[in-house]
This record gives C-alpha cells, sequence and structure tokens, in this order.
C-alpha cells in the first residue's frame, strides 16, 4: 500500500463530518426549593455522576437549596460535597449561575442584579468552600445587557447566551459563530458563546431552539457555517430522572462551561457584539393583574432597601461601631427571593405547599418582610426619644443637594401651624385638610444636602404669617385649567378627563399634545373582546375636582367610567418640578376580558405561535399621542440605556417577541434632540409605540396566558406612573437622574429636638451619576457610584468624613487600586474618579 493512498484514507478520516468533527453538549440541572428539588434528588445526582464518568453536569440551582439538602439529606450532601470539592478544569461539576434567586435579570435594577450574585456566591461558598466561578449560563433567559461588567467583576472569564429548552420567556437574538466578545454597557469584555446564527427556533416548539438535544441538523448547519466544536444544552429540570440527557457520549462529549472555553473552544476567530436590551427577545403576561401586583411590591421594596442602606450609613457616620455587617442580609435574602423568575411566569403555581400559597402570595410575604426589617433597622438608627416637639429629619439618599416637596401630618390642636428650618427661618407651606378623615398635612420645599440630613419644626405661630397666592388650577364648564410656573395643562372633562393641551413654559411654550389622530393624551383604552368593541376612559364625561389648589402643590381628583368600570385618577403637580404624577384606580367590576380573546374559544395549545397575551395592542393601555417629529426612543435598564431599533413595538406570535420592557422609563426624543418626553413607571411591564407617534403604558391584560391559566382581574387595580416633557435629548435632560430621585423620594422621620440638625457624607461635584448604594462593614464603608450619561472625565467625590484611606474594589471584594485622597484647605479629602459612560465603580473608604 503506498504512501498516498494512506494520505487519502486519513484525509477521510480526519476531515468527514461524521467521523472527524466533534461536538459537546452541556448538560446539568436547573431550580432549586423554592422552583423544583425534591427531596433526596441529590441522592439521585451523585448516584448518576458514579455511573456515568463521562458525565459532567453544570449546576443552576437556587443557593439556599443547600441549607436545605444538608438539612434533610446529609450523607449524599457530604459525598456531593466530595465530589464538587475537585473545581478544577477537569471537575465533574460547575457552577454556572450562583444567582440568589434565579432572575430573569432583564426586569430588575441594577443594584439588585449586583446583589443577586454577591448573596448568591457568599451562600454557595459556605457550603462548598472550593467553589470556584468562571462562567454565567442559565436555563431562561436570565440576561441584561450589563452584565459583562458585573460578571467581570465578580471574578467570571466566561458567558453563554443561549437558553435552548426553556424559552418560554424568550430567547436571545441568534448572533454569530462559536464564540464572541460580549461587549457590555461600559465597555466591558466578556468570551461568550451565543446563539447561533444557525440555532434556530425548534419547529413546531414555543420553548425550545435546535440545540436543545444536539440534532444531526443542528450540528451539521453548524459546521457549514464555520463552527467547529458546536455545543448543545439542556440545564434539566431538578427532578428529572433522566440521568445523562442524551445518554452515553457517542460521537460528542458532555462538557463543563469552563472546559470547553479553555480547552476546546476555537479562539482564532472571535467576532464582537455589543448586545443591547432588544437583542433579548422576551416576553410575559404583561399587564396581568397578578403580574403586575407582584412587580409592584418587589420594586417598592427594592426601592425601600437601597434607600434604608443609605439613610442608616448616614445615621452611622458618627459611630462607627455601629458598622455592622451583615445588617441588612435577612433582608436582601427576601427581597431577592421575591425576583425569582418563577414568580414572573408562572405566578399562579403553589410554591409554598404548608400555606397553600400561589408564587404571588409567597412575594408578598417576603416583600413585606424585607420591608419590615428595613424599617426596624433605620427607625432603631435615629433617636426618636419623645420630647413633644414636632421635629423632622429629612434623609436625600443621592448625592446632589435636593429641594422638593415633602407631607408631614400634624396634630389638629396647632391652629397655625407653621414649618422652620434648623436655622429658624420661616419655609412658605401648604396645610391640606381630608374632611373625611380629619386628617391635616402640612405640604413644603425641604432643601436638602447631598447624601444626608436637614432638620425642619413645625409649631404655631404666634403671628399669622400672610401668604398670598394665585390659585394653580381653575375649573372652567367641562375644562378645568391648571397653570404652574412650569406647565399650562387643560384637562376635558367631557371626554373622561383627557388633556387636550400640555404646554411647558420653560421649553419654548412648545405643547406636547398631538391635536390630530384618533386618540387623546392621557386616555385609557383596550379591546373588551367579550363585549366584542374598543372601550375607552373618553367614553364617558368624568367629574373633575380640585382637591389641593397651591401654593406649593396641585391635586386633580378625576372620576370617570370605562364601560361599567368606575376609576379615580389623580395628577399631582408641584412649583418648580418638571414632574406631572399620575396615580390611578380601576375598581373592575368582575372580570372582564381585555385584549386579543381568540385563545379563550380555541383553548390552549403549548406549540401554538399566536398567543392572546403577546398583543400589547389590544391590551388597555394609557396611551399618548406626542406632538414630537420623527420620533427616536430611548429606554433604560440595570446599568444601561439603549436607542431603540424597533420600528414598533407589536408582535403576536411566540417566533416575532420584540423587548418591549419598561424596566423604569422610556423616553421619546425628536430627531433632532430639541425636544422630548420622558415616561416614568413603578414597576416593570411593556410599552407601546407606533410610526404614528403614539406612546402607551400597558395597563391591564385579562385573558389566557402560558399554560392555558386564565389570568384574570380580581378587585381594582392600582397604577402609578409619570410624565417630564423636556428639551434636548435624555441625556441633556438628566432623565436618569429624574427617574432616580421619583423612584428615591427625600425620606421624612420624626425625630428628637437634641438630634443632630444636619448632616452630609459626600457630594459629587456634577450631576449625571447615581449612587447605586451605600452600605457599612466594621470601620468601613463602601459606595458604589454609576456614571448614567457623563463624558466629561473625571469627576471629584467631595467626602465631609474623616477618613485615612480609600480603596478601588471589584464586587468580589478584591482591590482594585489605591486611590488618592487629596487634602483640602478646610481639612476635607476629595477623591477624583474615572468612570466610563454606564460603568460603576466601587469605593472602600476606611475611617
Amino acid at each position: 500500500m503506498n504512501r498516498s493512498f494512506l494520505l487519502s484514507i486519513l484525509s477521510l478520516f480526519l476531515f468527514h463530518p461524521s467521523v472527524a468533527q466533534r461536538s459537546f453538549f452541556i448538560d446539568g440541572y436547573h431550580g432549586g426549593i423554592w422552583g423544583h428539588y425534591p427531596n433526596q434528588y441529590t441522592g439521585f445526582i451523585v448516584e448518576k455522576l458514579d455511573q456515568n464518568p463521562l458525565w459532567k453536569i453544570n449546576l443552576e440551582i437556587e443557593p439556599v437549596t443547600w441549607d436545605f439538602v444538608q438539612e434533610n439529606d446529609s450523607q449524599n450532601y457530604l459525598h456531593f460535597k466530595q465530589i464538587v470539592e475537585n473545581q478544577s478544569v477537569s471537575g465533574k461539576v460547575e457552577f454556572v449561575n450562583p444567582s440568589y434567586g434565579q432572575s430573569y435579570l432583564f426586569n430588575l435594577q441594577g443594584e439588585s442584579v449586583i446583589r443577586q450574585f454577591e448573596y448568591g456566591i457568599k451562600k454557595i461558598k459556605s457550603h462548598f468552600p472550593t467553589a470556584e466561578f468562571h462562567t454565567y449560563s442559565s436555563e431562561e433567559p436570565c440576561f441584561t445587557s450589563a452584565l459583562p461588567q458585573i460578571l467581570t467583576s465578580f471574578g467570571y472569564s466566561y458567558a453563554s447566551l443561549k437558553n435552548p429548552n426553556t424559552c418560554w420567556g424568550g430567547y436571545t437574538r441568534a448572533f454569530g459563530g462559536e464564540l464572541i466578545n460580549w461587549i457590555g454597557s461600559d465597555g466591558s469584555t466578556l468570551l461568550t458563546v451565543p446563539r447561533y446564527a444557525t440555532e434556530d427556533l425548534q419547529p413546531k416548539s414555543t420553548w425550545q431552539t435546535t440545540a436543545w438535544n444536539n440534532s444531526k441538523a443542528y450540528k451539521e448547519s453548524a459546521f457549514k457555517y464555520g463552527i467547529l466544536n458546536p455545543i448543545g444544552m439542556c440545564l434539566q429540570d431538578a427532578g428529572w430522572k433522566n440521568g445523562p440527557w442524551l445518554g452515553e457520549p457517542k460521537n460528542f462529549s458532555y462538557t463543563t462551561w469552563r472546559n470547553y472555553f479553555q480547552n476546546i473552544a476555537d479562539k482564532k476567530s472571535i467576532k464582537t457584539w455589543k448586545l443591547n436590551q432588544e437583542d433579548l427577545q422576551v416576553s410575559l403576561v404583561w399587564g396581568a393583574q397578578i403580574l403586575q401586583k407582584l412587580a409592584q411590591e418587589t420594586r417598592r421594596a427594592e426601592n425601600k432597601i437601597i434607600m434604608s442602606e443609605k439613610i442608616d450609613a448616614i445615621n452611622s457616620i458618627s459611630n462607627a461601631s455601629t458598622f455592622n455587617v451583615g445588617k441588612f442580609d435577612s433582608a436582601w435574602e427576601n427581597l431577592l427571593l421575591a425576583q425569582h423568575h418563577d414568580s414572573w411566569i408562572v405566578p399562579y403555581n403553589i410554591v409554598n405547599k404548608e400555606k397553600n400559597w400561589n408564587w404571588a402570595q409567597q412575594v408578598s410575604y417576603w416583600a413585606k418582610n424585607s420591608n419590615q426589617i428595613c424599617d426596624s433597622i433605620v427607625l432603631k438608627s435615629i433617636d426618636q426619644k419623645s420630647d413633644n416637639g414636632l421635629n423632622f429629619r429629612v434623609y436625600n439618599t443621592q448625592a446632589y443637594p435636593r429641594n422638593e416637596v415633602i407631607r408631614i401630618n400634624f396634630p389638629n390642636n396647632l391652629e397655625n401651624p407653621q414649618v422652620f428650618n434648623s436655622s429658624g427661618e420661616f419655609i412658605k407651606s401648604q396645610i391640606i385638610f381630608k374632611t373625611d378623615t380629619s386628617e391635616r398635612k402640612i405640604l413644603f420645599l425641604a432643601s436638602t444636602p447631598a447624601m444626608g440630613f436637614s432638620t425642619f419644626k413645625i409649631k404655631e405661630a404666634k403671628i399669622k404669617v400672610h401668604q398670598p397666592y394665585s390659585s394653580m388650577a381653575t375649573l372652567i364648564d367641562d375644562k378645568c385649567v391648571i397653570n404652574t410656573n412650569q406647565y399650562k395643562i387643560i384637562f376635558n372633562a367631557s371626554k373622561g378627563g383627557i388633556i387636550e393641551q400640555l404646554i411647558a413654559k420653560k421649553i419654548d411654550q412648545k405643547d406636547f399634545v398631538a391635536l390630530k389622530g384618533k386618540r387623546y393624551f392621557n386616555e385609557m383604552r383596550g379591546f373588551f373582546y367579550k363585549k366584542n368593541m374598543y372601550v375607552s376612559s373618553a367614553d364617558n364625561p368624568a367629574k373633575i375636582t380640585i382637591i389641593e389648589n397651591g401654593p406649593i402643590e396641585v391635586k386633580l381628583k378625576i372620576e370617570g367610567k370605562i364601560s361599567i368600570h368606575n376609576f379615580v385618577q389623580f395628577i399631582t403637580l408641584t412649583q418648580n418640578s418638571a414632574v406631572i404624577d399620575v396615580k390611578t384606580d380601576v375598581n373592575w367590576v368582575g372580570n372582564p376580558g381585555i385584549g386579543q380573546g381568540y385563545a379563550q374559544e380555541k383553548g390552549w395549545k403549548a406549540d401554538d405561535y399566536k398567543k392572546a397575551f403577546y398583543n400589547d395592542s389590544l391590551k388597555f393601555l394609557a396611551v399618548f399621542p406626542l406632538a414630537v417629529s420623527n420620533q427616536k426612543v430611548f429606554k433604560n435598564s440595570a446599568f444601561d440605556v439603549m436607542k431603540s431599533g424597533l420600528s414598533n413595538t407589536f408582535f403576536n406570535t411566540w417566533d416575532s417577541i420584540k423587548n418591549n420592557l419598561i424596566v423604569n422609563w422610556v423616553d421619546v426624543v425628536d430627531n433632532s434632540g430639541k425636544y422630548g418626553i420622558t415616561l416614568l413607571n413603578d414597576h416593570t411591564t411593556s410599552y407601546t409605540h407606533d410610526e404614528k407617534g403614539v406612546l402607551g403604558l400597558t395597563l391591564q391584560y385579562s385573558g389566557m396566558g402560558l399554560w392555558g391559566i386564565n389570568y384574570k382581574i380580581e378587585g381594582a387595580s392600582k397604577y402609578n406612573y409619570a410624565l417630564i416633557p423636556h428639551r434636548n435629548n435624555w441625556a441633556g435632560a438628566n432623565t436618569w437622574t429624574q427617574s432616580i430621585n421619583w423612584n428615591e423620594p427625600l425620606q421624612v422621620f420624626q425625630v428628637s429636638s437634641k438630634s443632630k440638625t444636619e448632616e452630609t457624607l459626600f457630594q459629587l461635584s456634577r450631576t449625571g451619576y447615581e449612587i447605586s448604594s451605600v452600605t457599612t462593614e466594621k470601620k468601613t464603608m463602601l459606595i458604589r457610584i454609576f456614571n448614567a450619561n457623563d463624558d466629561l472625565g473625571k469627576i471629584a467625590l467631595n467626602l465631609n468624613v474623616p477618613i485615612n484611606k480609600a480603596e478601588l474594589v471589584e464586587l468580589n471584594h478584591k482591590k482594585k487600586a489605591d486611590l488618592t485622597l487629596i487634602s483640602q484647605r478646610n481639612g476635607k479629602k476629595v477623591i477624583l474618579l474615572s468612570i466610563p459612560k454606564f460603568g460603576f465603580r466601587t469605593i472602600k473608604l476606611y475611617f
């Protein structure tokens, strides 16, 4: 046999696809005691690992699960610990998603995303001290665009954007080949396996891509595209009894993600992808009452815990002995579990069998616990000894001075109450009487220092201070006209209280209401499929009552009907504020079907691509036709803002999902960036926008959801959103800061008259930054600062606290660099920081 013939045979062996080309598979488990993890299941896992020496698993198990396993299955727990001890690249187990509550992440604010990993990693290492964290991967679409900077700061090197076998809630956009460099919002880079450009959605499925079982067609398409080492994936639900998902490894190999990245994947040709939030093609039953309520509860708890940590830090600064490690741990642990992805996609599933609670009920319990823990800690840190004085401390949890309206109850025995600051200076105020409860409140603009507090006193004035002012609201026939120093707004009672004119006085007297078109500004409208007709708040006249009328604040009460359903809407504006706040209560009668109703008639089919809850165009929406030309849409997510690439937000099938989420805000601006308007919302849901320039907010859906569950309406619904017309684009209008201030309003507590009257920890030298968190531990303080929209270079952090050392630290607590403390003439210290746009930095101060 000659040499050339041997070479020919060898060539066929090496390069024939069915023989030489390799493929790999990611197997493992997803779930936990709150999702699904049967007792004794750890024994099943270790048994299968022992029986299958070539099997390797990747784990996405809720970290608190190991507490349960240790207590209830100690023998298998110890056996599993032995297996996990080997965390080398050749080991059999890799922890790929340690997040505490397995959250979707795309629905959270940035600090919550960080804490999901911080608390989850801490819990896992308490059970498995040798555990290492190299690759992030999830069975569900648990992604957000800022993950590269978060993960790299925790020490991660790799990520996967696949979720091939659980795409009920969506999937990532198909892009690229074997490996990509995932570029995060701040420019951070993470080596990542994407959902391949050739990884199609599985035909006749609404929950899979073709990578779910490493099919021949999937691998051949990958080979053809130039992917040398294609990899499939399925993190099985904990509780499944398959063992190795694809059985014995024939023509493929099981691997951990870390081993794949380090020893297998081809690193010669790597594309770069700056993934944005719309590349996460995700959708849930937006507008469903049960989902809306739990989203509101978790957002309130999320805001409260972040503010409470800051207030505690402010109060503790004069006594470093109160810097206790883990003071807020239990509050965070409750909140992080409340953010579990299952609560968002299966809110009706029973999760607490002992109490027969579904996910929504369990979330309410966790959120309430978190709030109560925060209240207890904060109140203990404040000197509240009663001395019969009406002294009130007003806290500002951001790094700039603020001057905003606060409201304080005061006793009925004061006939002429007035407000004075700590210097004894009179502060203009406004008294509000509630005749139905005899409750009295006093409103005033509280001037507060950056990251600190001011103190105010309410007392009986001996001489009545004359406060002449003009009314801010006037009723004229069926119209109500509001005039503040910011706006002139006309409400039309004959059309349900809609806004027919919104003139921004300081923005070239521009009217932001589009007069042409079929929709009204702030109209609420949806398709009621049981009636087979559209129903609108503008169909019936409303009653408008002026319940507050200056000089500081004006508030309208609009009472109307949506078909047979009564609604009450409160519109609040204050002098010197650009925010138009809208709170709406709808007292639903029964369970009206709202949205696209065909699914109710056809019944539930899991593989039906068309599902009623996808179609936002027929849901009950608050709509805002905008007089803004050539519109562009921007929206925020955790530590990121993106320009939308959608011509419109509408879709109605699983294979055409668009990311139309509002996390905190959506901003619409004209093409030149001259005029815009921001829509703020109090929870994550969907927004709508079309080619005609109509912005909308999803308020209500009632109908069939996933798995044949009727997402019904039970009782009243409450909505809270706000509008901010502005000049320039979102960055020029400081929209991120406006949103933070709306989410973190000034906080008021009654204190002793002997308490300190003013405090400030630090201040940033210019706007455009968010103080994401301030925490204390031992004799140190951690400050996390996010750059929302500043491109001007270094910023100064002006400190008002005695420190002797400062460091820049990563999220895994490793020191990144020493920071120079610049001494000022007044004895204070300044730190100059360089933070990229959409980047955050964590500063550690030593007292």
